[in-house]
């Protein structure tokens, strides 16, 4: 059976996350309810992470065999098609080798998480970023950041619930970019790793707001880290501002996205 891997962008507000669970909506659930469309009885879909509810993605990749050897670009209007109007959609689509996975495949796995600084409600972006209203100091941060740059037992900065077998980590960068927002200021944190924990990002961002809040030093990151201790963790912050925004491949894949 040919083998189709998909780029997907979808708002995540709708879903209470990526895998198909009962009785609730889903990412999964919505691209393989298009798929059933053209092809009925498929194999589930393996997706290259599993956001949680309300958690974004610019850049989730996931693949499936099917019967029919379709044209890539075919498949994906098609898709497109069925998937409306859920906010999702197919961005890149390839024939890709059987052994090929989205999951294990991956050698990189690319976040950003989204801040904004102000006073005001958010309109447009509402359920797409974290709003704050205290102003965020990003030099601590970035001090507090680079305590948990590199390879680390990240215990402190995962969920109690994460299934992964060791939290044992290598995080390649933590970076933060600031640029104007109507009526305040967005802070832009981009994180980079071959892989994640469940909650890591959210929880490292959330311990990050407290020390550009000033309600932590920035060598409280490290002892945090240190611990080795859920509890020793800061607030996790919301699934707003989250956005898996690429996959990558030894060999790319789809091109460049857009």
């Amino acid at each position: 059976m040919p083998r189709f891997a998909f780029r997907i962008e979808y708002d995540g507000q709708p879903f209470s996350g990526w895998q198909r669970q009962s009785h609730v909506s889903s990412v999964q659930e919505s691209v393989e309810t298009a798929l059933a469309k053209l092809e009925p009885n498929l194999p589930a879909l393996a997706a290259a992470g599993r956001t949680d509810a309300g958690v974004h993605a610019v850049g989730q990749v996931a693949h499936v065999d099917l019967g029919k050897d379709w044209d890539p670009f075919r498949l994906s209007e098609a898709l497109n098609f069925h998937l409306k109007p859920a906010p999702i959609a197919i961005t890149g689509c390839a024939r890709v080798p059987e052994d090929w996975h989205a999951r294990f495949s991956a050698v990189e796995r690319r976040y950003l998480y989204r801040i904004v600084i102000r006073r005001a409600p958010l309109t447009h972006d509402k359920g797409l970023c974290w709003r704050v209203m205290n102003d965020l100091n990003l030099a601590a941060m970035e001090q507090g950041a680079a305590h948990l740059v590199g390879y680390h037992d990240f215990t402190t900065f995962r969920s109690t619930m994460c299934q992964a077998k060791s939290p044992v980590k290598t995080l390649d960068e933590i970076r933060f970019e600031t640029k104007p927002y109507p009526g305040g200021v967005e802070i832009l944190a981009h994180l980079r790793a071959r892989s994640f924990l469940h909650n890591q990002v959210r929880s490292i961002i959330g311990t990050l707001e407290r020390v550009g809040a000033g309600a932590w030093h920035p060598d409280r990151v490290a002892e945090a880290l240190a611990a080795k201790d859920r509890a020793a963790c800061g607030p996790v912050a919301p699934p707003d501002g989250l956005y898996l925004m690429e996959v990558r491949y030894e060999a790319q894949v789809f091109g460049a996205p857009g």
